[in-house]
């Protein structure tokens, strides 16, 4: 063998053997492993990764639950030996099964567990499969199993016969959602909500529309306006929720699918060692429920550090759905509500052909107990005494059954006849014939209720998705919130962790120049925009050193899109000596490309130069040089006459003279005038894009007023950082010193309900008032601003006595008074519940009318609004009310 050579036709890939063990034609070993992959290829997806849409399980899911059907006597078993039996059907070891039955284990849907199986929020594995034990669902009982509707096979290794796929009668897929990769694609399907799956499948069968949303155990928050119905291209986004404990505590009580507490605590202590984001420390303090306490440094906004989390951390995640399904043997990619179809119309099926076999069933028990009848009442048994043979039996009982045939639906087999001749004496003699018509009554009745099933499919159907819905529905509520998140500007909410220098002379900028000037602090992913002497302007990513020219007059850190700070400018045009003077902004820029502020002609420079922040506009005096032929050699020039235009306007012609200097004079005042803020209360943000409802034109010492569900108040800035979740305020407005804050409120130590208005008298920002009683079961009925606030109270005089209904004007029966006053009581009699009305409208009628013609009440009902109860400790169970109700519009 030291010798041996090829064969020396060996060509093209192809091996030419010996005559003797040639085969007929030559195979290319290219295509012997194209086909080798393509098997593969095949084989790892329809056996191993992607699921089938008949069951939504892959072939170990199915294996499993077929196993532990064999085995299920009621009781617990243990998980090794589950997965001792589903080695007969599945040929690979016991670590994949183990895996993929803690995997099923832990969306708690088809499993009953007993023991430690780990925990899908902080990621720790669970014991080994001898310690945990496992048997079915009631819920996998009902409507995973049916033999008789099942299609089985042979197991791999044809001593066992396993199922091609389950008969699910409920779309198990989308409920557990699915993970997976195969050779060529993957599959990632996310799991859904169970009750919303179900009333989609019955909207689906009453041909109503539907939709559905990811629902993940974690719960949190996910934002679905570009889910696409899970299809390939789409994306959500999944963040943890987060609360603000106080101004130094953070508390993140739920965390993002596809993370653990232990990933989502290393993601923020990463940020906080980069410097994306300060923090003090990080605790986990969970147990049953997650809980992370994440302690601020000091003076850092716990807005921003919120925004910061969701930016630089695993608090937010996203996720690209792509459902990949089996259907007949191929792989296909389809959305979420065809998936559901699919499963609504296979349970349809099912239930149909189980009906289709119980009413078979039926008619079989009812044509037996027909025969058995009339085969005792008849005494057909004694004619068969005579008989010498057993073929002589079976003619006599078949000739004796002769009058009786046409009756039934089928023909009379002799398999009938031989299980009539089983019958024993002993039943024959204690025959009741009531008993046997009655036993017949009842499966007629069975059968026509069956009938009209089967009759009536699409409803019948209905009623057993809701059926399962009662059933096992409770406790099975969406735990995700969804809402639509807003864009989180990383440059924006990133903490400044460098500091910026600049290097006028020599050109250089960045946070490495610690030699040079200071300039202010930054974050290292920070766009820097630098201006130079010779009138251009670029911005650069800010870094450890970075040239960007000779000669610098300005430098800042660069905000994208800043329509309020403005910058104002003088330059000499070198060609035609002339000075211009113009105002600009520069909102957006391609990153390190240069812009000529003059008109672009050599040698010209920069004479004045301002940033201004709020677009002020100040006066500037201009000495022109003493030898130039101009009469008036100084003069002023206010900024505020120019418009304000783009940095490639030329500008206006300031001076065709000389111009020795310019100063300062005076300083200006913006002539932006103030910012029009809004409230988006899907996102709980103020926006200055018209998004939402409109508070106002703020000046820069505005505030806004917020009012919150647990009776406080608090004056904020109006940073678009700020963060006022919809649920938790009742008023929010820019802050008018002589507004009134109006509120009704059950005090918790006298069991009465108050009303009270107030000025607000303080003016600490950011800082909460508590303007209820802060006794044990108070709670805050509901706020406004509104000048002339109704309600009605429905109450009774004694607990046997009818219901009262009174009108009242809170602004007539009560004063205003201090914010710690207690208020004026509404009644001391037994409240049943309070509505808030519409506010009256005062209109005035005409200029010369007297004080009392000068005033029309208008009023309009609101919806009613459960407030008060009839027992005492009723308002911890009162709802807040509608955004209307509460002042919000």
């Amino acid at each position: 063998m030291e010798n041996e050579t090829l064969p020396e036709d060996l060509e093209d890939n192809t091996i030419s053997l010996p005559p003797e063990e040639a085969l007929h034609e030559q195979v290319a070993v290219a295509g012997l492993y194209e086909n080798w992959f393509l098997e593969y290829a095949s084989y790892v997806i329809l056996e191993r990764a992607v699921p089938a849409v008949e069951d939504g399980l892959k072939p170990v899911q199915r294996r499993i639950l077929h196993a532990l059907k064999e085995m299920d006597d009621g009781r617990f078993n243990k998980v090794a030996n589950v997965i001792g039996q589903t080695m007969q059907y599945h040929p690979h070891g016991d670590a994949s099964i183990n895996d993929a039955m803690v995997n099923m284990g832990q969306k708690d849907l088809v499993f009953d567990m007993q023991g430690n199986w780990g925990d899908y929020r902080t990621g720790d594995g669970a014991a080994a499969a001898r310690y945990i034990e496992v048997r079915l669902s009631k819920f996998a009982g009902d409507v995973i199993f049916n033999p008789q509707t099942t299609e089985w096979q042979l197991s791999y290794d044809g001593r066992k016969r396993e199922p091609v796929s389950l008969p699910v009668k409920f779309p198990l897929l989308l409920a557990h959602g699915v993970e997976g990769i195969a050779v060529g694609l993957s599959t990632k399907i996310m799991p859904h909500n169970f009750i919303e799956l179900i009333e989609a499948s019955i909207n689906i069968l009453k041909g109503k529309p539907f939709e559905l949303f990811p629902d993940f155990l974690t719960g949190g928050y996910v934002d679905v306006s570009n889910y696409q119905d899970g299809n390939r291209g789409g994306k959500i986004r999944v963040r943890a929720k987060i609360e603000e404990f106080d101004k130094k505590t953070l508390i993140i009580k739920d965390i993002p699918f596809s993370t653990t507490t232990t990933n989502l605590i290393e993601s923020i202590i990463k940020a906080n060692d980069s410097g994306k984001i300060k923090i003090k420390k990080v605790i986990d303090n969970t147990a049953k429920d997650v809980e992370i306490q994440v302690q601020l440094a000091p003076g850092v906004s716990p807005d921003v550090t919120i925004d910061a989390l969701y930016a630089f951390t695993d608090c937010e995640i996203s996720i690209s759905p792509n459902a990949c399904v089996i259907i007949a043997d191929k792989p296909h990619f389809v959305g979420v509500s065809e998936i559901i179809k699919t499963c609504t119309q296979q349970t349809v099926r099912l239930l149909e052909r189980e009906l289709e076999i119980r009413r078979d069933e039926l008619m079989e028990r009812l044509l037996f107990s027909s025969l058995e009848k009339i085969f005792i009442e008849n005494r057909i048994y004694r004619d068969i005494e005579e008989c010498v043979t057993f073929e002589d039996v079976i003619k006599t009982v078949d000739l004796g059954l002769k009058p009786y045939k046409p009756q039934f639906y089928r023909e009379i087999l002799e398999d009938d006849i031989l299980k009539l001749l089983e019958i024993r004496i002993k039943r024959i003699s204690k025959f009741d014939a009531f008993k046997a018509d009655e036993l017949m009554k009842r499966l007629q009745e069975e059968l026509a209720e069956v009938l009209d099933n089967l009759a009536n499919i699409i409803r019948y159907s209905i009623e057993y998705f809701k059926e399962i819905l009662k059933k096992h529905g409770k406790g099975r509520e969406r735990k995700t919130e969804i809402k639509n998140f807003n864009t989180i500007s990383a440059s924006v909410v990133a903490a400044n962790n460098q500091k910026l220098y600049v290097d006028r002379i020599n050109g250089f900028v960045g946070y490495g120049l610690k030699k040079e000037e200071f300039i202010e602090d930054c974050s290292d992913i920070d766009d820097v925009i630098v201006f130079r002497q010779d009138g251009k302007c670029m911005v650069v990513k800010i870094s450890e050193k970075n040239f960007v020219g000779k000669d610098i007059i300005y430098v800042s850190v660069f905000k994208k899109n800043d329509d309020r700070k403005v910058y104002n400018l003088v330059y000499f045009d070198a060609k035609t000596g002339v000075s211009y003077i113009k105002r600009f902004k520069v909102t957006a820029v391609t990153r390190d490309r240069e812009y000529d502020l003059t008109i672009g002609n050599p040698k010209s420079k920069i004479l004045y130069f301002t940033a201004n922040e709020n677009g002020e506009a100040e006066t500037i005096q201009i000495n022109l040089t003493a030898s130039c032929t101009a009469r008036v050699k100084q003069f002023d020039f206010d900024f505020k006459g120019l418009l304000i235009k783009g940095r490639d306007s030329m500008g206006n012609v300031l001076t065709k003279y000389p111009v020795r200097k310019i100063v300062q004079k005076s300083a200006g005042v913006s002539t932006l005038g103030g910012l029009d803020i809004y409230y988006d209360e899907n996102v709980g943000r103020l926006n200055r894009d018209e998004h939402g409802r409109y508070l106002g034109n703020f000046d820069a010492k505005d505030a806004i007023l917020v009012v919150y569900n647990d009776g406080q108040y608090e004056l904020t800035n109006f940073e678009l950082t700020n963060r006022y979740e919809i649920k938790d305020i009742m008023v929010i407005a820019k802050f008018i010193p002589e507004s009134i804050i109006t509120g009704v409120y059950f005090d918790g130590s006298s069991k009465l309900y108050y009303a009270k208005r107030f000025r607000v008298e303080t003016t600490t920002i950011d800082k909460k008032f508590l303007f209820i009683s802060d006794e044990k079961g108070s709670k805050l009925m509901f706020a406004t601003i509104d000048n002339y606030p109704r309600v009605e109270v429905s109450y009774k005089k004694d607990k046997n006595s009818s219901i009262v209904q009174e009108e009242m004007n809170i602004d007539e029966m009560t004063e205003i008074r201090g914010w710690k006053a207690m208020g004026s009581k509404l009644t001391t009699y037994i409240v049943q519940n309070i509505k808030q009305l519409a506010s009256r409208v005062i209109e005035p009628k005409s200029s010369d009318a007297s004080e009392s013609e000068n005033a029309v009440v208008v009023e309009m009902e609101l919806p009613k609004k459960l407030v008060a109860p009839e027992e005492i400790d009723f308002p911890e169970l009162s709802d807040a009310g509608t955004g209307e109700q509460l002042g919000l519009f």
